[in-house]
């Protein structure tokens, strides 16, 4: 055998080690099981109340009036549309007048919530739904996003704006949350006025209760197709964000039933630099997946931005652990997303500029009309 001796082509052996680090470098394309997987995924993302992209940008301030089988046009009277939008840009207004003020976005979501709690439309403060006992217990969040401090109320029953009773307790104690008889008296020792429990009765509420223990036939009643909580967030000139949120709770719940608003990382979540989130929906759903706080650790440890996240929580999620509902989300840049797996949610943002849109209806373009 003779030995190998190199032909006149020193120039292939470079060649060809150029090719295969070229080849090497390529990147691997995706893998399509059956031809349809990632068709499926992006049909996915795009379904369950809107697709996974911000609802605004250079939002300051936003609400919501709780998620619910919604408002729908064919059965809504005119009346009944103007009372939902006026609650809501009624909180806008009295938001952004604390940002456009100067104040910070804690000030912010808080005077949003109180005017929702003083609306009857809405299931918190005076309109908020009926226990099982045919009493009324109240709950409520706020936190703050510079430092992540928060307070909480549950089971109120003498306090007529829980938002503001759950901030005193994160600036005047060293708790998150107080409850029951003791966060009644707490309130009204620093100075928020107690009412009795007649101030919560309202006509539509107690005709809910009603028809939920079976005692009276199911009448509709204009706007009694929604559902839930109400809630802000806030960001600041500062860049501060703060997020709120209050409740009545669920009609006909057990006495002494807490669910998500008044839980930190479940019905309410505020981080500077990353999201400001508060929901609204079926309870103890949302604290079993901490909602909230898992939308911010999207943002903060998976690299999402707030529309993926928040879509991936309330859309992908939740429904897995058997619940429904909406949050409303707003980054440090003043994006917003308002996803939600149920058929409704009432929200409305107001931007830098003073423009303020209020959604009523589940097929609203980015006008609120």
């Amino acid at each position: 055998m003779r030995p190998l001796r190199a032909t006149g082509r020193p120039w292939i052996v470079p060649v060809l080690l150029l090719l295969v680090t070229a080849v090497m470098a390529l990147p691997a394309l995706p893998h399509r099981a059956g031809g349809g997987a990632e068709p499926a995924a992006a049909a996915a993302r795009d379904s369950g109340g809107g697709a996974s992209r911000p609802q605004a940008r250079d939002v300051v301030l936003a609400v919501h009036g709780g998620a619910g089988t919604a408002l729908r046009r064919e059965d809504t009277d005119a009346r009944t549309e103007k009372a939902y939008r006026d609650g809501l840009a009624a909180a806008l207004r009295a938001g952004a007048k604390v940002l456009r003020d100067g104040g910070d976005s804690v000030a912010a979501v808080e005077a949003a919530v109180r005017v929702l709690e003083d609306d009857p439309l809405f299931n918190a403060g005076k309109g908020a739904v009926f226990t099982e006992d045919a009493g009324h217990e109240l709950d409520a969040s706020v936190m703050r996003g510079s430092d992540q401090a928060a307070g909480a109320v549950a089971g109120v029953r003498h306090v007529r704006n829980p938002v503001s009773a759950a901030r005193l307790v994160m600036e005047k104690t060293r708790h998150v949350m107080l409850a029951g008889e003791a966060a009644d008296a707490f309130a009204a020792r620093n100075g928020l006025t107690p009412v009795t429990q007649d101030y919560f009765w309202t006509q539509r509420r107690w005709d809910e209760l009603m028809k939920a223990k079976g005692t009276r036939p199911a009448a509709p009643t204009p706007g009694a197709s929604t559902t839930g909580t109400v809630g802000a967030v806030a960001l600041d000139t500062r860049r501060g964000l703060a997020a709120a949120t209050s409740t009545g709770g669920m009609t006909n719940k057990m006495a002494g039933r807490v669910g998500d608003s008044p839980v930190v990382g479940a019905g309410t979540y505020a981080k500077n630099g990353n999201v400001a989130a508060s929901a609204t929906g079926q309870g103890e759903v949302f604290i079993r997946g901490a909602a909230t706080a898992t939308l911010s650790h999207l943002m903060e440890f998976g690299g999402m931005d707030v529309a993926e996240a928040a879509h991936e929580v309330v859309i992908r999620r939740l429904p897995k652990l058997g619940g429904t509902g909406g949050v409303i989300a707003l980054d440090s840049r003043g994006t917003y997303a308002a996803p939600h797996s149920s058929e409704g949610m009432l929200h409305g943002y107001a931007t830098a500029d003073g423009r303020i849109v209020t959604r009523v209806f589940p097929d609203e373009d980015d006008s609120g009309r």
